[in-house]
């Protein structure tokens, strides 16, 4: 609690209104907003600066790197799957579903749903790996 301020973050989003007894000893990480009721478990921040999260669902073995955005409530929330990793400088848009065993890679700008097991680039986004082969495919969803 005193050392990685993105936990105390995850912490207080957890314990759920405890959290205003115990903020003020150790405040959470200013540049990080998680607005996300349903996370599973093992939720992982990396360098967690200027990071906003703002998604509907977020599965189990979550990671997320620094300035990552993640929904933007005009177009609906994210759905996230397990095991999930987006990298650092992301962009998740739109009411869209983000397969399970999926990467993201860093500076992608993802408005179309990715499907389970697939590695995606670039913006506009497309995916370079499913499941382990190696392919050039544009999202279509």
């Amino acid at each position: 609690m005193t050392v990685y301020s993105e936990f105390r973050n995850i912490y207080y989003l957890r314990i759920g209104l405890i959290q205003y007894l115990v903020k003020w000893l150790c405040p959470p990480l200013s540049t990080l907003y998680i607005n996300c009721k349903n996370i599973g478990e093992a939720f992982r921040i990396n360098h967690g600066f200027s990071t906003i999260i703002t998604a509907k669902k977020i599965g189990v073995n979550f990671s997320v790197n620094q300035q990552v955005t993640i929904g933007n409530g005009n177009n609906g929330k994210p759905s996230i799957g397990d095991n999930v990793s987006i990298n650092a400088g992301a962009i998740v848009l739109g009411g869209i579903h983000i397969g399970d065993n999926s990467i993201i890679g860093a500076g992608t700008v993802i408005t179309k749903s990715v499907d389970a097991n697939s590695t995606v680039v670039g913006g506009p986004a497309y995916i370079v790996k499913r499941n382990g082969i190696k392919i050039s495919k544009e999202i279509l969803k």
